[in-house]
């Protein structure tokens, strides 16, 4: 059974940073492409930040020159490290495979970005 657990969030100001955790259970996790997803308010989820099973990444064009995801596969977390944050970053960042797999989604882990 696989299990993601986000951390990580909370209020920040324009501007600010975070960095997000994400530790998965599962021995699969270190061969498998992993990504950060986000779902503002009222809209649907949406990919943030993707990362192959070794180092190769992708961004939304929204979020690209300030966030940066990376993963540590001796610990079994994926990151992302979120810079320069705007209001319209905030919402609940959930990790998950890449492609998701929908019985996997976690509780997420929420972002508040005060203008």
């Amino acid at each position: 059974q696989v299990q993601f657990v986000e951390s990580g969030g909370g209020l920040v100001q324009s501007g600010g940073s975070l960095r997000l955790s994400c530790l998965a259970s599962g021995s699969i996790f270190s061969i498998s492409a992993m990504g950060w997803y986000r779902q503002a308010p009222g809209k649907q989820r949406e990919l943030v930040a993707g990362i192959s099973r070794g180092t190769s990444t992708n961004y939304a064009d929204s979020v690209k020159g300030r966030f940066t995801i990376s993963r540590d596969n001796a610990k079994n977390t994926v990151y992302l490290q979120m810079n320069g944050l705007k209001p319209e970053d905030t919402g609940v960042y959930y990790c998950n495979f890449r492609p998701p797999v929908y019985n996997y989604w976690g509780q997420g882990t929420q972002v508040t970005v005060s203008s």
